[in-house]
């Protein structure tokens, strides 16, 4: 998606999106969209955040609306939460390509650039558009059983087959546009993009893709075989994997959705025709952000 150049691009329609279970994080909300509609932007609050933080704040100034009136309505929109919050926002916009801006509550993000005590100060180049809009790949995936389509979903981090709550290990064969590469046994397969190279990926020693890399990084968990490493493959792809067999396998999007899964089903993969925009504020760095993220540089304790 490219925005309009940041001299005509102003956003006049913002949507606020978060998590929050107490006064401390809700009245941040609060004090954002009273300072955008001190400014004259149009501010929607999403149903499930309204309904989070309507007893701690007052929302009669502003619209209460669900994800298809923002889809329609907002020009961006402003995350305040960690990235799993990102992840349930941006599979939500993404059909209608909404750039999303995020706003960290204090943990540990790599989707959410702005600390929350930092916020305020980031609007005058937020709404005169001199924040920088980057375009993030997602995968969809179809759930293909005796040749039919029985579940079909989105993923902005990462597709994870595994083993279920069993124990047993699972049985996959694994096929790039229609040619076969390896059968494999494991706990299960981390199929990747490179936003989500950061999370599951990472954990299960995938490598680190810097984000706007045309690639989806494929990470076996756990294999039987030890000589079963990571692999990238072009973002463009058709990626197939079989169960063999498995006692009780399943596969989950984003780690939001999961669905379970039977020997035989095929989980067909290709990178979706649909991009997140995340908006960065001036200044951010993806490199820095990994340096901070991850403790990179930094001198042992006592040297």
């Amino acid at each position: 998606m490219t925005l309009p150049s940041p001299s005509r691009y102003g956003p006049r329609t913002i949507a606020l999106i978060g998590k929050f279970s107490s006064r401390d994080v809700a009245e941040p909300l609060a004090r954002l969209a009273q300072t955008l509609d001190e400014r004259g932007v149009t501010v929607l609050i999403e149903n499930a955040t309204a309904q989070m933080i309507g007893e701690y704040v007052d929302l009669s100034r502003w619209v209460v609306c669900g994800y298809t009136d923002i889809c329609e309505r907002a020009d961006l929109a402003i995350v305040l939460g960690g990235d799993g919050t990102m992840l349930t926002a941006a599979r939500q916009l993404a059909a209608r390509r909404v750039p999303l801006v995020g706003v960290n509550q204090g943990r540990l993000g790599f989707l959410t650039d702005i600390a929350r005590n930092d916020m305020l100060s980031y609007l005058d180049d937020l709404l005169a558009g001199r924040f920088t809009p980057e375009n993030r790949m997602l995968l969809a995936a179809d759930v293909v059983r005796g040749g039919r389509i029985v579940a079909s979903d989105v993923a902005f981090n990462d597709v994870v087959i595994d083993k279920g709550a069993n124990g047993r290990l699972i049985e996959m064969d694994l096929s790039v546009d229609e040619e076969f590469v390896c059968s494999l046994r494991a706990d299960g397969l981390v199929l990747s993009t490179p936003t989500g190279s950061t999370a599951y990926s990472l954990a299960a020693g995938g490598p680190i893709v810097y984000p706007t890399a045309n690639s989806v990084a494929l990470v076996p968990l756990s294999p039987h075989a030890l000589t079963n490493r990571p692999i990238l493959v072009n973002d463009r792809a058709e990626i197939e994997v079989k169960i063999s067999s498995g006692t009780d396998p399943r596969v989950h999007f984003d780690g939001q959705v999961t669905l379970n899964l039977q020997p035989h089903d095929r989980l067909r993969l290709r990178r979706s025709d649909n991009d997140i925009c995340l908006l960065h504020p001036p200044g951010y760095s993806y490199f820095a952000m990994l340096r901070q993220k991850l403790h990179w540089s930094e001198r042992p304790r006592g040297n």
